[in-house]
């Protein structure tokens, strides 16, 4: 049966059907063939996928993001890393990479950080004299902050399925985002000044006070949505709420940016983007319920651990095997039949589970920026106007130095492990 369920998963992805329906086709397909059971089970098993207190912090974090993002939060975020910055060789580069670290910490998506950032920034980069497939691999590796830095939907979706602490994840996401934030920033630096990029970016640069002033109600979000968790003030998903009911609060209010006339919009795409990952996760919940009666996580562990005889060994496989999976795997269904039979296996070895749920995240992140279905590629591309093949000589760098910053996540626990273990 799970062969068969296998290769009907891959001729359905081969065929270009959405993801959440391979999932759900293979799994009727299961049942059907293979087992007595009722397809009235179909149904319920999805149901009981997605009921489940926490996930409602996904659609409140969406429509957070959403608001903040049309309530003039982007171009204010883009001038404070502009002043910060932007005044050196390179300086917009690395504005794009520190504006979407800000803009990671409030809306939570990567995919919404590349429209959101990138539609200011590629343009100025490009008039920058910027080759464009190179301002366009810029925003899309930046952008893959949105889902480490707190707060994000993967490890939400990591914490539900293997009933690790949201709380936890949140705070361990941090350093691996500034890690990567910063290797960004650092290569950008040598690279301009080696290919001789942004000789002219310091004339755009602003001042650090004034540009601080306008941005600093859209730095508070993240303060009082992590520092409510953590202060025992809310849970996660209570946290997700006060970000919705604060975001209104600046961009209507306070920047007066956000119309009536615009919220129709924004519940309506946040409604639609709710839709598409709530129906992932009901699918990767009946998938993992059939998985898990055929036995076959058992039977990896077994193997797993006959064949891979230190953490060490086990965790290069993982970084392999989830790097192939993420290119061709959308994040969110990967983590939610993944997540439950490696995180297991992973206990075994004696890795902490926060620190593997960091491991997975960055993995699969990487997959949203490498082809052939890298969701930050297409973004980008849209957003510039170009093709996929244009960008990919220029992002097989950005690759490697995200690639480097896992390798360190994967065996520097205290990467991930370092802020948790002062927190709790």
């Amino acid at each position: 049966m799970n062969l068969v369920i296998g290769l009907s998963l891959i001729i359905l992805f081969a065929f270009g059907v959405p993801i959440a329906v391979s999932i759900m086709l293979a799994s009727i397909i299961g049942i059907e063939f293979f087992t007595r059971l009722p397809l009235l089970l179909v149904p319920q098993q999805m149901f009981i996928g997605i009921d489940k207190f926490p996930l409602m912090a996904i659609p409140f974090f969406i429509l957070a993001g959403n608001l903040m993002a049309a309530g003039g939060i982007s171009q204010r975020l883009v001038d404070l890393a502009k002043s910060i910055v932007g005044g050196v060789q390179g300086g917009l580069a690395m504005t794009c990479v520190l504006t979407c670290m800000m803009f990671a910490a409030v809306s939570g998506s990567s995919v919404a950080t590349t429209f959101a950032i990138g539609a200011i920034l590629i343009p100025a980069m490009v008039r920058h004299g910027y080759p464009k497939p190179l301002a366009a691999s810029i925003q899309a590796s930046s952008a893959e902050l949105g889902v480490l830095i707190p707060p994000s939907i993967p490890l939400i979706l990591f914490g539900v399925s293997t009933d690790t602490s949201i709380g936890q994840l949140f705070l361990a996401g941090v350093g691996p985002g500034l890690l990567i934030g910063t290797a960004l920033i650092l290569f950008l630096y040598l690279f301009c000044k080696v290919r001789g990029f942004g000789l002219e970016d310091h004339k755009d640069s602003t001042s650090f006070v004034i540009s601080f002033k306008r941005a600093w109600a859209a730095l508070l979000m993240p303060v009082v949505v992590i520092g409510g968790i953590y202060g025992g003030v809310f849970t996660p998903t209570e946290a997700s709420a006060v970000a919705v009911f604060y975001a209104l609060l600046v961009g209507g209010l306070y920047y007066r940016e956000l119309k009536v006339a615009d919220l129709w919009p924004i519940l309506r795409q946040s409604v639609i983007s709710t839709a598409a990952v709530m129906l992932i996760i009901a699918a990767a919940s009946l998938f993992s319920f059939l998985i898990s009666r055929t036995g076959l996580p058992g039977h990896i562990a077994g193997w797993v651990t006959g064949v891979f005889d230190s953490p060490m060994t086990f965790l290069l496989a993982v970084n392999v095997l989830l790097l192939i999976v993420g290119m061709f795997i959308e994040t969110s269904a990967a983590i939610l039949v993944l997540a439950p039979i490696l995180t297991p296996i992973a206990i075994q070895f004696g890795v902490h589970p926060v620190h593997f749920g960091l491991i997975m995240v960055v993995n699969l992140a990487l997959g949203m920026i490498t082809p052939p279905l890298g969701v930050n590629l297409f973004a980008a591309c849209a957003v510039a106007k170009i093709s996929i093949d244009q960008m990919l000589p220029w992002l097989v760098r950005f690759v490697l130095v995200v690639l480097a910053c896992l390798v360190a996540i994967t065996y520097m626990p205290w990467i991930s492990l370092g802020l948790v273990r002062l927190v709790y």
